[in-house]
């Protein structure tokens, strides 16, 4: 019922595609994310609390139809309808139903709690489309509770000596959720990079509690951050931005430090293991969950995740899309 093309994932009998990374009339978009939210659609649909974050980042003029979790749609030959994904603000898993059964597309998930965004739900499906970004055994995950805990202990060790503390993490979705974390420890204003306030608004907009924010940009140069919490997307790292806290701390906040050496090899001083993406027992379950008699992963070790799945008897095969390379956040 949905194909590869060399524009994206397509249903013929819907005449939709999913996520498309170059333009198409139709387009079914689970998230914001620049890696699955492309330009030059011409009709877009997904969920209504995603709108904000897609409008932002693509233009207040697209064709953007808003549906509701759950809402039922005819697209041709088939039903589609949008459910949590669990990933960021707004994201979604597109079921599609029709005479070739039940498929589901995940997009981007995760199975953690996370009070910026719906909870993920279980679909069940005859075939389940799913991410596999870190389909590795050794990627699990701690309760973002804790990983904030932490955070905010090597903060105000920071402060008591003198150092600003910077955090590197991702604009949309990883920012805001450490922003939301870390009201259980403080309500101490955090300052951000200029990329990350008007995601961070969007967010407000949709009613999320975080910790109050202030860009960077607004307080004169030369001021003194010592005290301060910054965070700022990976790209800062390295930059002229930088030299506003000529002494600091850096971390980042990702599920990729989870593997001994990364942090060092990115010149870190701490690595934080928190991601927006599902963990592999989290991967494993979920699939189980949905009752799939067939699993088609697509980005990350789809290879690893495909061998595990054959071996116990799924039928599973990998699909190799141009989105969701890791880039923009894990």
């Amino acid at each position: 019922m949905i194909e590869l093309t060399d524009k994206g994932l397509y249903c013929r009998a819907g005449d939709f595609h999913i996520d498309p990374w170059r333009p198409v009339p139709r387009a079914l978009i689970t998230h914001a994310h620049a890696d699955h939210a492309r330009l030059g659609h011409g009709q877009y649909w997904a969920a209504s609390a995603g709108e904000s974050l897609l409008r932002h980042r693509l233009g207040r003029e697209i064709a953007l139809e808003p549906m509701a979790y759950g809402e039922i749609r005819p697209f041709g030959g088939v039903e589609v309808s949008l459910h949590p994904a669990g990933h960021i603000l707004g994201s979604a898993q597109i079921r599609v139903a029709g005479d070739d059964g039940v498929w589901v597309v995940s997009g981007d998930y995760k199975r953690d709690a996370d009070p910026t965004c719906a909870d993920f739900e279980v679909v069940p499906c005859d075939t389940f489309i799913t991410e596999a970004t870190f389909a590795l055994p050794a990627y699990r995950w701690q309760p973002a509770a804790a990983v904030a805990s932490d955070i905010h202990r090597w903060w105000q060790a920071n402060a008591a000596a003198g150092k600003t503390t910077v955090l590197f993490c991702y604009a949309l979705g990883k920012a805001q959720r450490l922003l939301a974390a870390l009201m259980a420890y403080t309500q101490e204003t955090a300052f951000v990079h200029g990329a990350l306030t008007p995601l961070t608004e969007c967010y407000r907009e949709a009613g999320i509690a975080m910790l109050p924010t202030e860009p960077v940009g607004r307080r004169l140069k030369g001021e003194d951050f010592s005290q301060a919490l910054v965070l700022a997307p990976p790209s800062a790292a390295g930059s002229a931005w930088m030299r506003r806290f000529p002494r600091h701390s850096a971390g980042f906040a990702s599920g990729w430090m989870r593997i001994r050496g990364n942090r060092r090899r990115r010149g870190y001083d701490r690595g934080f293991v928190l991601s927006d993406h599902v963990d592999w027992p989290g991967l494993i379950r979920t699939i189980e969950e949905t009752g799939a008699r067939r699993v088609l992963a697509t980005h990350g070790r789809t290879d690893v995740l495909v061998r595990y799945l054959r071996e116990r008897g799924w039928e599973a095969d990998s699909l190799e899309t141009f989105f969701g390379d890791g880039a923009t956040d894990v």
